[in-house]
């Protein structure tokens, strides 16, 4: 599902204000430090004897809030590049305030959790040159890094050709020159 235009800059933003107010600065970005850090409580499946049935509500994760305490429940048989990956992914359902499950919380979180994890401005300015370098570099996943890699290449071919103040603030913040 794609989001109006608004709404991706709207979020691209909230994650640099975040990145900024919690002083994370340097890559990769590790999912369960940011989690910890907007005090998530984080719990594996393999906490539970019935595992199986929360692998039928999530194959890779979810979170819920229970009173005014939010719990990320991830499955921790996957990859650490996946498990980072739905850490971040749930993160921003709880930075993006989502009440409730739909398509575009959806599609909200999954762009939250493929733009912080690598940020274009940061592929552009560390010089990465494929899904490779990007794979290695912000340790995701090969399969998440083609589609930040992609992203890359549209921010390139489409994007204003001057940075937008959060991609300079996130190149100051992460100690990158211009």
């Amino acid at each position: 599902m794609r989001l109006a235009a608004f709404r991706y800059e709207e979020i691209k933003k909230s994650i640099v204000d975040f990145f900024e107010e919690q002083k994370i600065c340097c890559t990769p970005i590790n999912g369960f430090e940011i989690a910890t850090k907007i005090g998530a409580k984080i719990i594996p499946y393999s906490m539970f004897p019935e595992k199986e049935l929360l692998e039928k509500v999530s194959k890779d994760g979810f979170s819920i809030k229970k009173g005014s305490q939010w719990y990320l429940y991830y499955n921790d048989a996957q990859s650490y590049e996946r498990i980072n990956f739905t850490m971040m992914h749930e993160t921003g359902h709880i930075i993006l305030d989502h009440t409730e499950e739909s398509e575009v919380a959806e599609a909200e979180a999954n762009f939250f959790a493929k733009f912080s994890l690598a940020p274009p401005v940061l592929i552009h300015k560390f010089d990465l040159r494929d899904p490779y370098e990007v794979a290695d570099r912000f340790e995701i996943s090969l399969e998440a890094a083609f589609y930040a890699f992609n992203y890359y290449k549209k921010w390139l071919k489409y994007g204003e050709k001057a940075y937008k103040d959060y991609e300079l603030k996130i190149c100051e913040m992460f100690g990158l020159a211009f």
